[in-house]
C-alpha cells in the first residue's frame, strides 16, 4: 500500500483542564518512545474509536468520537470524566501521504478532581501543564509535541481560566484542520483553512495567514486576517 492509499482511522483526543496556582494546567501524556505513532511526544489522552464505542453509531460520528474519549482517558490516565459534559474544540485530518493517518475528535473538559495514574506501557509519564510552559520546552528542545497538541495549547496559552476556555469553546463554531504542508528551505508550513494559500498549497499568496509554521529555529502559529 502507497503512502497516498492509507485508510483514514477514526479517533479522539480529550484537552482535560484545571485551575492551578498560576492559572490554567493541560493534561499532557508521553507516549512511550518505542511506539512508531508519535513514540516519545506529549499529547493529550485519546485514541482510536473501535466498534465498540461506535454501537448503533457510525465509526466516525462525533457519539461515537465521545464514547472513545471516555474510554481512552480512562484507560491512559485512569481518569472518569463524562461524555455530556465534553465540548467539541476542533476536529484534525491527517493530510494524505503520511504513513498513518486519522479523523480525530478534541474534546475540551474541565476536571478539577481525580488522581492521574499511567499504565507504564503505552503512556510513560503525565504532566500538568501550563500550556506556555509546554511550548518553551518544546522550543528548547526538551519535549516533542505534534502539530495539533502545538496548534491547541498556542491557544490556551491566550487563556487563564478553565471556565473562559469552556465558555470560548462553547461560543465558537467547530473549526475543522486538514493541513496541507509545504516544504521549505529549512523545515515544514503547514496551511489550513482560511490561510490566502490553502486552496492553490502555496504559501507565498498574499491575504489572510492561518498556518503553523514548523522549521529548525523553531515552531511558531500564524493566525490573521
Amino acid at each position: 500500500m502507497s503512502a497516498s492509499d492509507v485508510p483514514v482511522q477514526p479517533a479522539a483526543t480529550v484537552v482535560c483542564l484545571r485551575d492551578g496556582q498560576d492559572g490554567i494546567e493541560v493534561l499532557l501524556v508521553r507516549r512511550n518512545s518505542k511506539l512508531v505513532f508519535h513514540g516519545g511526544a506529549w499529547v493529550f489522552p485519546g485514541g482510536r474509536v473501535d466498534a465498540a464505542d461506535a454501537g448503533s453509531a457510525a465509526l466516525f460520528d462525533e457519539t461515537a468520537a465521545r464514547r472513545a474519549a471516555v474510554r481512552e482517558t480512562a484507560e491512559e490516565a485512569s481518569l472518569d470524566i463524562d461524555e455530556a459534559a465534553l465540548i467539541p474544540l476542533s476536529h484534525w485530518t491527517t493530510p494524505p501521504g503520511m504513513p498513518r493517518r486519522f479523523s480525530t475528535w478534541f474534546f475540551l473538559i474541565g476536571t478539577q478532581r481525580g488522581d492521574v495514574t499511567v499504565d507504564d506501557g503505552e503512556i510513560e509519564a503525565h504532566w500538568w501543564a501550563r500550556p506556555g510552559a509546554a511550548i518553551r520546552r518544546r522550543a528548547a528542545g526538551e519535549i516533542e509535541l505534534p502539530p495539533p497538541t502545538f496548534v491547541s495549547l498556542t491557544w490556551l496559552a491566550q487563556i487563564e481560566t478553565t471556565d473562559e476556555a469552556l465558555r470560548a469553546a462553547r461560543s465558537q463554531p467547530l473549526e475543522r484542520f486538514v493541513p496541507r504542508p509545504v516544504l521549505q528551505p529549512n523545515g515544514v508550513v503547514s496551511l489550513y483553512a482560511g490561510d490566502a494559500g490553502y486552496d492553490a498549497t502555496d504559501p507565498e499568496r498574499d491575504g489572510p495567514r492561518h498556518r503553523l509554521w514548523m522549521l529548525n529555529a523553531g515552531w511558531r502559529y500564524e493566525r490573521h486576517t
